[in-house]
């Protein structure tokens, strides 16, 4: 699956020195792509039974999609997609994740925006994002948001909160 990492090793080994006079530059991989090489490699042997990552293109690894499937709590059996791109700056700033699914969720806004302190890229608290998190913190994270990070205290969508705490049947089958 991950045809990056065969990249990765042909660049390492096929590099022209210097000394030949022809630059490799064109050949070089960024750091970024380096990274998510073994993050992705990692993430795929420890995602959760309730998640699934798919590469719309296997050369790209810094743009996917992940799909949710709540196996408890209030969106048990719903599936939600989420768009992941990791930017050139990866790792010290945070991926961009952005829910695709419609979804009345306290931390989720309708328009896809999601309130999860680890892809702050400047928190207060000290939760959010460090160069020393990596994906499959984000993807547990996501998967968490439907279950024991679900904040009706704290909410991003302040008008799915309210609802709930108003009619919590009505709320879920919203």
């Amino acid at each position: 699956m991950l045809t990056l990492a065969s990249k990765l090793k042909k660049d390492d080994g096929g590099k022209m020195g210097r000394a030949s006079g022809v630059s490799d530059s064109t050949n070089r991989v960024s750091i970024r792509d380096r990274l998510l090489t073994k993050e992705v490699a990692d993430l795929e042997a420890n995602l959760p039974c309730t998640c699934k990552a798919s590469f719309p293109d296997e050369n790209k690894l810094h743009h996917f999609q992940l799909a949710v499937s709540p196996d408890e709590g209030y969106y048990q059996s719903g599936r939600f997609q989420f768009e992941i791109d990791v930017p050139e700056a990866y790792n010290m700033v945070p991926p961009k994740v952005r829910c695709l699914t419609r979804i009345w969720h306290p931390n989720i806004t309708e328009n896809g925006e999601i309130c999860l302190s680890l892809l702050r890229e400047h928190s207060i608290d000290g939760t959010g994002w460090a160069p020393t998190r990596t994906l499959k913190d984000v993807v547990w994270g996501l998967n968490s948001l439907f279950t024991d990070l679900l904040n009706f205290d704290d909410p991003l969508n302040i008008d799915a909160a309210e609802h709930h705490l108003r009619d919590k049947v009505r709320c879920i089958e919203k």
